[in-house]
């Protein structure tokens, strides 16, 4: 599900306050001048971005840059002073109570830093709590609690009470309570924070490899540069309410914005972050196993390609050489697939260097599931750790 955000301003303080500050910003006055002017705390400021449909897209920042309010305005439990949300088409600022509410039980569900679990309640009870709220059958929403708790790797612990299970656990029965109503976008606030570092870690890779199977867009809040880079797709770097840079890390590192963003990630290891995902081209050709070997050839002169990698059902089958084709009688191409081995999405970049030594073309690039997600050259994954 996509989301833009559009011109999203958030002010604390009164009525006539805010819409004083309001009138300063559209004047252009700088947040010094306002803050001295008016009592408003301005949380937001003009936050204009968009989000792609199953994008794993991080908001990075310190403390009081406006990430958390940010995040919160996205089910509403912050109230924006003016501005579009739009999910889908549709802008949720304007949803009434009842849209909005079916819109937090079916569409949006979030993850928060601090579990939030009900000491009293085993865990798959308070997995199922959610479904419970909505009047849900106790059989069907027991079932959905189970599966819950087995995509997050917690199958044999639904009988246990929370305070039976260690951090990182409890923050997996806090995913496990958010999936359970399948909801199209999934919110996390720091959800890692308050884990050891050997946990977090754990946690992280968790989520990565959970996100192929979940298919869902995810909107995840850090403070920690680190931890941005590696989990997201693209990262949005806030400051004073402000967007300051949107990217990838690898346009992060190719092009800071400013001297603020050059101090962000001055620290940032990127042979210890930067992976694939980051790095690869989503933009790949493919054809069916099934074609013929005369249209594999045709369809490789029309886009000027020498190579093409081969799917069935969307999954990674092997490889087509333009070489192999010209060499090939048969108009069959079974023979011709080259099962070159698939590098996965969430894999370092720096555990490439073997694989891609003495290859001319780019390697395939998987989820976990096996679906082609897009190719990986040397060309690019040097670019990326120069």
């Amino acid at each position: 599900m996509s989301i833009e955000i559009k011109n999203l301003s958030m002010i604390f303080g009164s009525k006539p306050e805010v819409e004083k500050t309001l009138n300063l910003i559209d004047q252009g006055l700088s947040l010094e001048d306002i803050k001295q002017e008016t009592k408003t705390t301005i949380a937001l400021n003009d936050v204009s971005f968009e989000i792609e449909d199953t994008e794993l897209f991080v908001i990075v920042g310190l403390s009081g840059s406006g990430k958390s309010t940010l995040i919160r305005c996205l089910n509403r439990l912050n109230e924006p002073t003016r501005g579009e949300i739009v999910v889908n088409g549709e802008d949720i600022i304007k949803y009434d109570k009842k849209t909005l509410r079916d819109y937090r039980r079916n569409k949006i569900s979030m993850v928060f830093q601090h579990f939030g679990l009900l000491s009293h309640r085993s865990i798959v009870r308070n997995v199922e709590y959610g479904l419970e709220v909505q009047g849900v059958d106790k059989k069907t929403r027991r079932e959905k609690a189970l599966q819950a708790l087995e995509v997050v790797g917690l199958s044999n612990q639904g009988d246990k009470y929370p305070h039976e299970m260690s951090g990182g656990m409890k923050q997996r029965v806090g995913i496990a309570r958010a999936l359970i109503s399948e909801p199209e976008i999934l919110l996390m606030d720091e959800p890692y924070s308050a884990l050891d570092p050997l946990i977090r870690r754990d946690m992280q890779n968790e989520l990565l490899s959970l996100e192929d199977y979940i298919n869902r867009t995810i909107v995840f809040i850090t403070h920690d540069m680190n931890e941005a880079f590696k989990m997201g797709d693209r990262i949005a770097l806030m400051k004073d309410g402000k967007i300051v840079q949107i990217g990838t890390p690898q346009e992060f590192f190719q092009n800071p914005a400013n001297d603020y963003v050059k101090d962000f990630i001055s620290d940032v290891d990127k042979t210890q972050i930067i992976k694939v995902r980051s790095v690869m081209n989503k933009k790949i050709h493919t054809l069916s196993k099934d074609i013929s070997r005369s249209d594999a050839f045709s369809y490789l002169d029309s886009n000027n390609l020498d190579h093409i990698f081969i799917t069935e059902d969307k999954k990674y089958v092997g490889m087509l050489t333009r070489e192999d084709l010209a060499k090939s009688r048969s108009n069959e191409i079974d023979n011709l697939i080259v099962k070159v081995d698939a590098v996965y999405r969430n894999d370092y970049l720096k555990s490439l260097w073997t694989k891609l030594e003495g290859y001319d073309y780019s390697l395939p690039v998987v989820d976990s599931k096996g679906l082609l997600r897009g190719q990986i050259s040397k060309d690019e994954m040097i670019k990326a750790l120069a």
